[in-house]
């Protein structure tokens, strides 16, 4: 049987090290698999401007499969990484998320670097495209200094993130699920869930399930969601509309009112 073809990604005003960062998270990630860690996308070639993927066999999602994927997910993120904010080894100079850069560091705290690394980055941005208004850019600053002042940190070790983990990057495949495009770092695994709640990954509570049997999450998570959904929440106000700018203040006034709790 002749295997499907390849996947190309292509883009012609690609800046330095967008497929690369790419190709290496894929590869960081992916390190975790023979201990269990979830698969990702086989990496075929990459050069500037340019990237080859293995095309991945699709199926329908699964609660059974859901529950695995959790489990491996779990695996994944406790092969931990250098410190919050470490991009993948080797890799120099910003990462990328969709189209948009975001810089890379290396924090002790996760709070100074979500808040200075993650949210702050995309604010004035969204501002500027008249997708965030003034009222829910001041919440989403006010929240940015409680999360920067360390309200938020919990002890744990930096995760080693997918950190784009909607539900367009995981396939579901006749191999379980595998993914595709991460913005890979070192950061909160609490993060990669809440992105999977906010784009409506199918069997959510299944995949949550499987975490939980490899690694409890810390009680109250839940509420914790809206501060971990601060991320791409500012990067979509940036350029996909206003309902972006309002739901990034509603998020940002949650975690305020989480921080007086």
């Amino acid at each position: 049987m002749t295997p499907p073809p390849d996947v190309v990604k292509t883009r012609a005003d690609a800046p330095t090290g967008f497929f690369e960062a790419e190709a290496e998270g894929l590869a960081w990630l992916a390190e975790a698999e023979p201990r269990g860690g979830v698969r990702c996308a086989r990496v075929r070639a990459v050069s500037p401007g340019r990237i080859v993927l293995e095309r991945v066999a699709s199926r329908h999602p699964d609660g059974e499969t859901a529950v695995r994927f959790g489990r491996s997910l779990a695996r994944t993120h406790d092969a931990g990484a250098a410190a919050f904010g470490a991009p993948p080894p080797g890799h120099r100079g910003d990462i990328f998320i969709g189209r948009l850069p975001q810089p890379t560091c290396a924090e002790a705290s996760w709070g100074r670097f979500y808040a200075a690394a993650r949210v702050r980055p995309f604010l004035d941005a969204a501002r500027g495209a008249g997708n965030l208004e003034t009222p829910d850019w001041r919440s989403a600053h006010a929240a940015c200094e409680r999360i920067e002042a360390g309200e938020f940190d919990d002890g744990d070790a930096p995760a080693r993130l997918h950190g784009d983990l909607w539900s367009g990057n995981v396939l579901w495949s006749t191999e379980g699920v595998v993914l595709i495009d991460p913005a890979a770092h070192g950061g909160h695994r609490e993060t990669d869930l809440a992105m999977l709640a906010l784009f409506g990954c199918p069997f959510l509570e299944r995949i949550v399930e499987g975490y939980e049997r490899e690694h409890p999450l810390r009680d109250g998570w839940p509420e914790r969601i809206p501060l971990h959904q601060l991320h791409p929440l500012a990067v979509h106000a940036v350029g996909h509309g206003p309902a972006y700018g309002a739901a990034l203040g509603s998020a940002a006034r949650a975690v305020l009112a989480l921080a007086d709790c």
